[in-house]
């Protein structure tokens, strides 16, 4: 099987009455049964308004189960969904409706109001449908219930329009086709080895691909079930975790930390809670995790967290660590599944254990190519090796460690110093709940070191005792010679900290 509608078809066939989807929020079960049969009714509608093989169809929406039904429908009846970020401002959504050439967009009543003076600057007609999230898709015509013509999807189609963050510049479109996205869903399965017992939290929103392919796409490929509530809370993480008796979550340092935070006032007896007896391990992603912080998660809920790499462009998972009892490396990302992964020098010549170098990677899993963007596709490949712009080097066990990006990278006085060596100090401290270094332009040095960090609630900590505490661990050279005290770091919507973004935040706050 290479499409999302074949796994829909076949799990529908062969288990048809177990549970793939819950909506806590609306207190509502999907089957595979149903979920097969609410695909038809998407396509029958898409039909109805018109809409060829191939078309674009975005959505603008929090998560919960219309979004998912939605997400998949539209890609099982050979269309390509194209998810918009709910959090991103306006110059970037009007950039990806338009760029994309979506003729239709489904929006909640949430955002209705955000994305209506969008449409007004966008010179083409596009269909504008509204998904309630209590009630439903809202169709513009008669659904007959009855299959027919139903536009079937093969494994080169593409199937998934989704763009990056931006951080740099214009957001880029990332292509996925079918056999890209059941190849990422198989990545996540073998390397985590889940089976269709397992269930997923999902908290983290599938208009980003840690959402939709690790918990979307991945419990869809094993015939498992995933649990999609409208946002993350942590306040009910753990309450929805015992309720439905999930057995893993995809999180970020972020969440993490947030989870952390209130862990005291949790009514579980972490380790020894029967009601948390089944949830076999967290996964970490999209953004680097200290490992303080990765010890402080295992020591306090007292279940593993896989730490892994996955990107857009390569459907999600690359690289994982192994489950117990095999070895997790606190720090690395873990080894190369479902993929090749190398490191290479400047020249394009393999390097040596332990040298930093560009990881670069190559697999089924790989975008096609960047939508209208013939430029950035050529030099996102190296023969069919694509190069991800990460920093990092392996070890003597081919576990990948990320020591930052090509363009973050700070180079002081001729010496390169890789951001997250200070950003790893940083979070060590007790009163620091996120941190970012970052280098800024210096008259002396070519470039300087700064970190901005936001403090926890309920601690003070000053700029002084941050120096050198940081000093105390990497030298003076390396340490930050300003700490930035702010409200909040930008981030993308993964929760991964937009670093690009701080030196002009912190010009204007000057």
């Amino acid at each position: 099987m290479d499409t999302i509608r074949q796994y829909i078809d076949h799990h529908s066939g062969t288990h048809g009455k177990d549970v793939y989807l819950i909506a806590p929020d609306i207190s509502l079960e999907f089957t595979y049964s149903e979920l097969q049969r609410r695909v038809d009714e998407i396509g029958q509608a898409l039909d109805g308004l018109g809409v060829n093989k191939g078309a674009k169809i975005a959505f603008l929406a929090n998560n919960g189960a219309w979004t998912t039904l939605l997400y998949l429908g539209v890609m099982a009846n050979g269309r390509v969904i194209v998810p918009l970020n709910a959090v991103a401002g306006s110059v970037q959504l009007e950039h990806v409706l338009n760029h994309s050439d979506s003729e239709v967009v489904f929006v909640s009543t949430e955002y209705k109001d955000k994305l209506m003076p969008l449409l007004d600057r966008i010179h083409r007609d596009i269909k504008v449908m509204e998904l309630n999230e209590q009630r439903g898709l809202k169709w513009t015509h008669q659904i007959s219930g009855e299959t027919a013509n139903e536009i079937r999807p093969e494994a080169h189609d593409p199937a998934l329009l989704l763009y990056t963050s931006g951080s740099t510049g214009p957001p880029k479109g990332a292509v996925l086709t079918h056999s890209a996205i059941v190849s990422g869903g198989h990545n996540v399965v073998g390397g985590h080895e889940l089976t269709e017992k397992d269930r997923a939290l999902c908290v983290l929103p599938i208009y980003h691909i840690n959402g939709a392919m690790v918990t979307v796409a991945a419990p869809l490929i094993s015939g498992g079930s995933v649990v999609m509530p409208n946002r993350f809370s942590a306040k009910s993480f753990w309450s929805l975790v015992a309720k439905y008796q999930c057995t893993w979550s995809s999180v970020v340092p972020t969440i993490i930390k947030y989870l952390l935070d209130r862990s005291d006032q949790e009514p579980f007896d972490f380790g020894n809670d029967d009601r948390l007896h089944r949830f076999r391990f967290g996964r970490s992603a999209s953004a680097p995790l200290p490992s303080a912080v990765l010890r402080q998660w295992e020591e306090t809920f007292k279940v593993p967290m896989i730490e892994t790499l996955g990107l857009t462009e390569t459907a999600g998972t690359v690289a994982t660590n192994p489950l117990p009892p095999r070895v997790h490396k606190p720090g690395s990302v873990g080894m190369a599944y479902g993929n090749e992964i190398k490191v290479i020098d400047e020249t394009g010549a393999d390097c040596a254990t332990r040298t930093v170098g560009e990881i670069v990677i190559r697999g089924d899993n790989l975008l096609d190519h960047y939508y209208k963007n013939q430029e950035a596709t050529d030099a996102a490949f190296a023969d069919d090796w694509f190069r991800t712009g990460d920093m990092g080097f392996m070890d003597e066990d081919g576990y990948l460690f990320i020591t930052g990006r090509l363009k973050e990278l700070i180079i002081r006085g001729g010496e390169n110093i890789a951001p997250r060596e200070i950003d790893d100090v940083l979070y060590k401290h007790d009163a620091i709940l996120e941190a970012a270094t970052v280098g800024v332009d210096d008259e002396q040095y070519g470039q300087e070191v700064v970190a901005c960090v936001v403090r926890r609630e309920g601690f003070y900590c000053s700029e002084q005792e941050i120096k050198e505490f940081c000093q105390a661990a990497v030298g003076e050279y390396k340490s930050p010679k300003r700490i930035y005290f702010m409200d909040d770091l930008p981030k993308g919507p993964s929760g991964k900290i937009l670093r690009l973004k701080l030196p002009d935040l912190i010009s204007h706050s000057e």
